[in-house]
């Protein structure tokens, strides 16, 4: 496996890099996501007893009685707040292949290169070029997709806790307006 990663030449650090961050980020959210997903889960008694985190300025606003717009700029926030990170996971599951693609370059010029300086070719004499080039396209590839499919999957989590929150908040504002 290392010797496939050096047979990639230099653009491997960048997309093995890409990876590591890309990983790190959709395991620390799916985390952060599951258990906001719990917390939200619980009855409305149940957050009223023990706020879960990301409802503690909302129901703060409602408590201080605040208007259905200045509680949609608090919800937006906090929505902003769970955001951090998916973005940087849009870009590395583009940049992946990109840098893929630009090894892809760089393996056939080097291959291209011996063509040149020799008057005789044959296929050993190109192989470290083309190896560079397959390597790490499909070095870029295994990178992005995974992270594109976790990027996808952590936005539908997402929706489904701003869904909750929206909810949580209209039913606990309601009440207040309401005097129940």
């Amino acid at each position: 496996m290392i010797d496939y990663f050096l047979k990639g030449g230099f653009l491997m650090y960048p997309i093995a890099v890409c990876s590591i961050i890309g990983l790190a980020i959709i395991i620390n959210r799916f985390i952060q996501y599951h258990q906001i997903l719990k917390e939200l889960e619980a009855s409305e008694e149940e957050i009223n007893k023990k706020t879960p985190l990301i409802m503690k300025p909302i129901i703060e606003g409602i408590k201080n009685g605040c208007n259905e717009k200045e509680l949609s700029l608090i919800g937006t926030r906090q929505v902003k707040h769970l955001e951090k990170g998916l973005s940087w996971l849009s870009l590395i599951a583009t940049i992946a292949p990109l840098l893929g693609l630009t090894g892809t370059v760089t393996g056939m010029i080097k291959a291209f290169m011996v063509i040149e300086h020799s008057t005789t070719v044959n296929p050993s004499m190109l192989a470290g070029g083309i190896w560079e080039a397959l390597l790490t396209t499909a070095a870029g590839l295994l990178v992005a997709i995974p992270i594109h499919i976790g990027h996808h999957y952590l936005e539908k989590r997402l929706d489904e806790i701003v869904s909750m929150m929206r909810e949580i908040a209209m039913n606990l504002y309601m009440r207040q307006r309401d005097g129940i």
